[in-house]
């Protein structure tokens, strides 16, 4: 039985997964109830340590320090050492419970950090090693917490989680760019297509622009089927979850597909394509 301490904590947690919005659902109803705790475990505490990353008006030295001190953090849950930290009291205990490889935690953080001081990126391999880092950790806690690891099933899950992340990049091309200064595409392909950061601060919709993201996107389609099977070898509820958010993955990159000739449009799912995401995933 949990102490008031530990129970306080998770309910902190739980707190903090419901007050933030996100396109695809965190602990949804979806998933098995034994799941819902532990993932907003871990949805605290990739939300926090991202907003250290990239929200309010932080110098690059404190947003670093603060990443360090959760890093430091989890340097110390590994020795045993108790803390004060809500989302380190409970993710202590769920990692404990689940077995969670740790690793995949400094790894989250080790993305978050390079966002502070990293704009550009050379290639789609150093891309795809960002996605590795920020987005993979997640698919495959997932698949630890519900005991569906197996060597095939994470592989298929990194193609998944990669390919939701990079159509993130997609939605939000000016926001990246306006806000941080960055461009989450390969430089080499920006090249290859004739396209420069020029294009990026005037909302270009030129058609090199255009080229370049019809190949982006029609790659992270290629990337979320490739992944799909991992939704039919999950039985259950969490199967369920899983297929609906490749359902989900697969609409956003049908709504780049139908505004490709904007590059720099937000496209957002409405309540008829979640619809849709559902009854697909059943």
């Amino acid at each position: 039985m949990n102490t008031p301490a530990i129970e306080a904590a998770y309910a902190h947690c739980e707190q903090l997964a419901r007050s933030h919005y996100e396109n695809f659902p965190v602990a949804s109803w979806l998933l098995p109830r034994a799941l819902r705790r532990p993932i907003a475990v871990i949805y605290a505490f990739a939300r926090t340590a991202d907003d250290f990353a990239d929200e309010g008006e932080r110098s690059e030295e404190e947003r670093l320090a603060l990443l360090a001190g959760y890093t430091e953090k989890l340097h110390a849950m590994a020795r045993s050492e108790a803390g004060d930290d809500p989302v380190f009291i409970a993710l202590a205990d769920v990692i404990e419970q689940h077995q969670l490889p740790l690793q995949l935690f400094h790894d989250l953080l080790s993305a978050f950090a390079q966002d502070v001081t990293k704009r550009r990126y050379s290639d789609f391999a150093e891309l795809l090693d960002y996605c590795r880092r920020s987005a993979n950790p997640v698919g495959r806690l997932l698949l630890h917490l519900s005991g569906n690891d197996s060597e095939e099933n994470l592989q298929l899950s990194d193609s998944i989680c990669s390919a939701l992340q990079l159509i993130n990049f997609y939605q939000d091309l000016a926001q990246d760019f306006d806000e941080n200064g960055r461009i989450y595409l390969p430089q080499d392909e920006l090249a290859r297509f004739g396209v420069i950061p020029d294009h990026f601060a005037r909302r270009s919709d030129a058609e090199e622009m255009v080229a370049l993201m019809r190949f982006q996107v029609a790659r992270a389609r290629e990337m979320m089927e490739q992944g799909a099977p991992l939704g039919r070898r999950l039985r259950g509820r969490f199967g369920l979850e899983i297929r609906f958010i490749i359902a989900g993955g697969l609409a956003v990159i049908e709504r780049l597909e139908q505004c490709v000739a904007d590059p720099f449009t937000r496209p957002r799912l409405r309540k008829g394509d979640w619809l849709r995401a559902l009854w697909g995933a059943l």
